[in-house]
């Protein structure tokens, strides 16, 4: 089973930190975080990140939960996401900066880390609802 480390973005944000640094992740497990704000996920096979999340009580952003708006984004810093059609990200965007939605993204590794949240990057927010 999959298992996802992930971040809140309004925490990197909030702390200054840069979340492409390689100790973010050990950075945030120093710290006294909810588990909504960092921790791990299993996801089930076939199961999408997104409700992954929601299954353990957490209360992560979307909206369309379609692939059509970019709430649920996430930027994958370690492994991949595989997400079914999306209407929304531009291929700059997911092979160069590696957002992908929860919503409509699997694990396609044994290991990932994402930064969830990132719906705040400049980039992407002529595209939340």
């Amino acid at each position: 089973m999959p298992t996802v480390e992930y971040l809140n973005y309004d925490v990197v944000d909030d702390e200054g930190w840069d979340m492409y640094d390689d100790d973010v992740f050990a950075e945030a497990a120093d710290m006294d975080l909810s588990d909504e704000d960092y921790g791990t996920l299993d996801v089930n096979e076939g199961e999408y990140i997104l409700e992954a999340a929601e299954a353990q009580g957490y209360d992560w952003p979307f909206s369309c939960r379609a692939g059509a708006c970019a709430n649920c984004a996430a930027i994958v810093l370690e492994g991949d996401i595989d997400m079914d059609m999306q209407q929304i990200l531009s291929d700059e965007e997911v092979d160069e900066k590696n957002v992908r939605l929860t919503c409509i993204g699997s694990p396609a590794a044994d290991d990932v880390k994402i930064v969830y949240n990132a719906k705040h990057l400049d980039y992407l927010q002529n595209r939340v609802i």
